[in-house]
């Protein structure tokens, strides 16, 4: 779909915001380059703010003079709901979900409490809290999920960072696995692995835009798989039977509603495909945007080319 990008556009000044305090820093400078660039195709008044360790945040907005933000962060303090606090207490607009929905996306624990309340399968999982020994976790963990294979990964966290895949023959163990997270912010989180084919299902505003199924050269979907390898396959749409990836689309926009989204997101699920059963393991409120990142790749499938999908982001600022 082609636009004309000499249409009139609105005055007020964007402010990308890109960077941030968390793991996933070099994938939103990344995030905002795109962004940036796409935004000023349609002539927008477009600055970068660059939010680093020791920068206050608030300063570098006000100096900025910035009429709405574009909020490219991802990860702890960008897509939990804290950036998105300072932004209402200072009256700009930004894109993506409000203060609630962010905090409860990030934290795996508590969508998982929502998914379930609603009815929305989700893989059997228990939280592990820092007073327990990273050698007592086994004790904890067996009596409601087995045996392995179990996915072990940080509560807040986001882009696979701090997550493991324990299997019986593997050389990680459950406790290095938990230590592991444990670097990372919030409970550690450990759930059944659900063997199958993993799902991607990008929604822009209310409505899902597209499912893309993974197949990555590596173990899992992992941080490098996502932002560094080539080697990994896209597949559009997906080889799975058609009522199946519809259930799972479904499933997918109850959970956005669920947990209050708003703009756009993408929701990942496993799907086991022999049972013919999709499982929600999480919402992102802030998805890449990169070049190698699901939801534009989504987008161009249905014929939405990267600079209109960002646009249209922008377009549903304050909605959150």
């Amino acid at each position: 779909m082609k636009t004309d990008r000499k249409r009139t556009v609105d005055r007020r000044r964007v402010g990308v915001l890109m960077g941030g305090l968390s793991a996933e820093r070099d994938v939103s400078l990344d995030t905002g380059a795109g962004v940036l660039a796409a935004l000023r195709e349609y002539g927008h008044d477009c600055v970068a703010i660059d939010w680093k360790r020791g920068t206050s945040l608030p300063r570098l907005l006000m100096e900025s003079r910035v009429d709405v933000v574009w909020n490219a962060l991802h990860g702890p303090y960008g897509e939990d709901g804290a950036v998105q606090g300072a932004l209402s207490c200072m009256h700009i607009p930004f894109t993506g979900s409000g203060i609630l929905a962010s905090a409860l996306a990030m934290d795996k624990v508590a969508s998982k409490r929502i998914f379930e309340s609603n009815g929305l399968a989700t893989p059997p999982w228990t939280a592990v809290p820092h007073s327990i020994d990273v050698e007592d976790v086994a004790d904890r963990v067996t009596p409601r999920l087995r045996t392995p294979p179990l996915v072990v990964k940080p509560g807040c966290e986001g882009s696979s960072v701090g997550v493991t895949i324990v299997t019986e023959s593997g050389t990680e163990t459950l406790a290095s696995a938990v230590a592991r997270a444990r670097e990372y912010r919030g409970p550690t989180l450990v759930e059944t692995y659900i063997a199958g084919a993993e799902l991607h299902i990008s929604i822009l505003g209310d409505e899902v835009l597209g499912s893309i199924e993974v197949r990555p050269a590596t173990e899992f979907y992992d941080y490098q798989a996502k932002y560094k390898r080539d080697d990994t396959q896209y597949l559009i749409p997906p080889e799975l039977e058609p009522g199946l990836v519809e259930r799972a689309e479904a499933m997918s926009l109850a959970a956005y509603r669920a947990l209050g989204c708003a703009g756009y997101g993408r929701v990942d699920l496993r799907v086991d495909v022999a049972a013919g059963r999709p499982y929600i393991l999480e919402v992102n409120t802030l998805p890449g945007m990169t070049s190698h990142s699901l939801l534009p790749k989504a987008a161009a499938h249905v014929g939405i080319e990267y600079a209109e999908l960002c646009q249209r982001i922008l377009d549903s600022a304050g909605l959150g």
